[in-house]
């Protein structure tokens, strides 16, 4: 699934970013959810090179220290942080460098735009002082709201926007990815599989077969591997975010990379799939 593999599509598995103008591996890795270092290092041997890091991803950041410490300008670094006030954006930034032992992040996250971040001019002033200050490269945010982000993908100083988008959430495709073109900004999604929802099993559901299938597939409901796949399918999203519990589950999310991009059939089916979960009022779950 790396350089190292022939086989692999080279187009789907990287991307260069825009602003950071880094080449990286297009499954980027959340450290939140058990991981640990050991798995990091693993990762980075594999060929991954985008690192989410937060002040309590404490599993993780030894990790990531090694991994940036043998080649800083390879790696991505980013810091997913929140801050109301211009100073705690600063204080964050600078701590997260004094604990990762490098001059540089190459992007800082407001997290979770409008809830426990602002986007105020103090704000952006100090971060577009950190930004000329060659403390972070860019500037970014993961955000919920989707009319919002779509108005600053289309006229802000955000270089990089960190949404959800997955099978059963489309809704970026009318009102984020539109606007893309104006500025490029690095598109990261998160949720590929919509909090499990597209892979746990579940009872009353009736799907026209998968497609162009010789032998019996077993879906629904998705494989991870699918709803990656649907998301790095599209165009605007430069890189998918994956957050696994442990090293088997990091070596199976990884397979997506291999499998390369879906058919438009395949894509077809799987929005349908994903339609159909989001109609659904309550989920009965296969035991």
């Amino acid at each position: 699934m790396t350089s190292k593999n022939n086989n692999i599509n080279k187009d789907f598995a990287f991307r260069v970013l825009p602003v950071i103008e880094k080449q990286v591996f297009r499954m980027g890795i959340a450290g939140n959810y058990g991981i640990d270092s050991s798995d990091v290092e693993w990762a980075a041997d594999q060929g991954a090179n985008y690192w989410v890091w937060g002040a309590s991803f404490k599993k993780v950041t030894a990790g990531i220290k090694e991994v940036i410490r043998k080649d800083r300008e390879k790696n991505v670094v980013a810091l997913l942080g929140w801050g109301f006030f211009g100073w705690q954006v600063r204080q964050s930034i600078e701590k997260a460098l004094r604990k990762l032992n490098t001059d540089y992040l190459d992007v800082f996250k407001l997290g979770w735009l409008g809830r426990t971040s602002a986007y105020s001019s103090g704000i952006i002033d100090s971060l577009l002082k950190l930004k000329q200050e060659g403390k972070i490269k860019a500037i970014g945010t993961s955000i919920h709201d989707r009319k919002r982000a779509g108005k600053l993908a289309l006229d802000s100083e955000l270089d990089l926007l960190m949404i959800r988008y997955n099978a059963k959430h489309t809704g970026a495709e009318e009102d984020i990815f539109p606007y893309l073109k104006t500025r490029n900004p690095c598109v990261v999604s998160y949720t590929a599989l919509a909090w499990q929802q597209l892979i746990n099993p579940l009872k009353n559901i009736e799907m026209p077969p998968w497609p162009n299938s010789k032998e019996e597939v077993k879906i629904p409901p998705l494989t991870p591997e699918l709803c990656y796949r649907f998301v790095l399918s599209n165009p605007n999203v430069h890189l998918v975010l994956t957050g696994p519990k442990n090293r088997e589950q990091l070596m199976m999310n990884f397979r997506a990379i291999q499998q390369g991009a879906l058919t438009q059939e395949e894509l077809d089916w799987i929005r349908q799939y994903g339609k159909l979960i989001r109609s659904k009022k309550k989920f009965d779950y296969i035991s």
